[in-house]
Formats: C-alpha cells, sequence, structure tokens
C-alpha cells in the first residue's frame, strides 16, 4: 500500500483465504456449548455462473468430485439457481459429518479459484438449528474473507433475528474471523442449505 492510499484512506482487499472455512467446526462446538444450535448437515457455495465451455467443465469437475461418494450411500449434491440468477450447490451430510461437509465447500471453492474463477465466487454457508427451529447460517464471504451469522425468524418472511446474529458474533469472535462491517451482512433469503 502506498503513501496516497493511506493518507486517502484506501486499502488492499483482502485476500481470500479458504482455509478459514476449517473453523467452522470449532465454531459450531461453541454455538452448541453457548446457544444450543447443532449443524443441519446442510451447506451451500453461491457463485455467478458463467457462460462457456470452461465454466460448464468446470462445473461437472465439481460435481462428479462431490457426488464421488454417491455410490456409497452420499447423497449426491443438488445445483439451483435463485431468484437473482445467482447459482447455488447444496451438500447435504449428517449433522454428525460437519468436518465432510467443510470439506465438500472447501473442494468446491478451491476448484473453481484453480480454475480461474474465484470472481465468480460469492459465499458459502453452512447451517444450524436450535431445539426451538431457529435456523442459522454461518456465511463465508469469499471475498471478504470473513464470516458473518444469518438468523432468518422462523415462521417465513423477511425478517431477521439481528438481536441472535450480534450475540452469535460476539461469541465467534476467537473461533473465527467474522465480518466487522455489518453492512456487509447480506440476507441470503431462501438459500439452500438454510
Amino acid at each position: 500500500m502506498g503513501f496516497l492510499d493511506a493518507l486517502l484512506g484506501r486499502s488492499k482487499p483482502v485476500k481470500p483465504d479458504l482455509d478459514q472455512l476449517f473453523g467452522v467446526p470449532s465454531a459450531a462446538l461453541t454455538l452448541e456449548a453457548a446457544a444450543g444450535f447443532t449443524p443441519t448437515g446442510l451447506g451451500s457455495v453461491c457463485f455467478a455462473a458463467v457462460e462457456g465451455g470452461a465454466f460448464t467443465e468446470v462445473q461437472r469437475q465439481v460435481r462428479a468430485l462431490l457426488d464421488a461418494d454417491t455410490p456409497n450411500g452420499g447423497v449426491p449434491v443438488e445445483a439451483s439457481r435463485d431468484g437473482y440468477g445467482y447459482s447455488w450447490l447444496l451438500a447435504r451430510h449428517t449433522p454428525e459429518e460437519l468436518p465432510d461437509l467443510v470439506n465438500d465447500l472447501h473442494a468446491v471453492n478451491s476448484e473453481l479459484e484453480a480454475n480461474g474463477f474465484g470472481p465468480q465466487l460469492l459465499c458459502s454457508l453452512v447451517g444450524f438449528r436450535n431445539a426451538e427451529g431457529q435456523s442459522l447460517a454461518l456465511v463465508y464471504l469469499y471475498k471478504r474473507g470473513t464470516f458473518y451469522p444469518f438468523a432468518p425468524m422462523p415462521g417465513g418472511g423477511e425478517r431477521r433475528n439481528s438481536p441472535l446474529e450480534l450475540q452469535v458474533k460476539a461469541m465467534l469472535g476467537n473461533d473465527l474471523r467474522v465480518e466487522s462491517d455489518l453492512s456487509r451482512w447480506f440476507p441470503v433469503w431462501g438459500a439452500p442449505g438454510l
């Protein structure tokens, strides 16, 4: 960073650190102990699809990688598109297999990044739920290298449980790199895995 950048308050963008995803199992222990949230076994990756053969081939490779355990009883990955035109890949595991789920999410992100499609990656999320039915997602922002909690209110509609999100932020400060800019805590309404 140069002198003018420092003087004008500009900073270099944070380089994504996909290994931050491996902190989710530790955060899950904290969430369960402090707030009663347990993993659902669902996680997804969101990206902006690109037209062209190279991207289609990478998508095929990613799905083949994640579906490799399907013959042994694994659940195939599900692909979908949301109302904004973004693509999602949903991976399913049992709640006890959270490390395997995180490995799958890391593999998808890494494969897209390694093939030059890192700029298309938007976020990854891991789902949690408590005994009262409150959903919670830990959302990893690819371009920021940080996490934030997203907690939609039970019962449908597009309302957030903001007090819970702030409580989770305080709980996970030692486990994950939590996004400090609350304006970047984008809602992911209807995201697969939530």
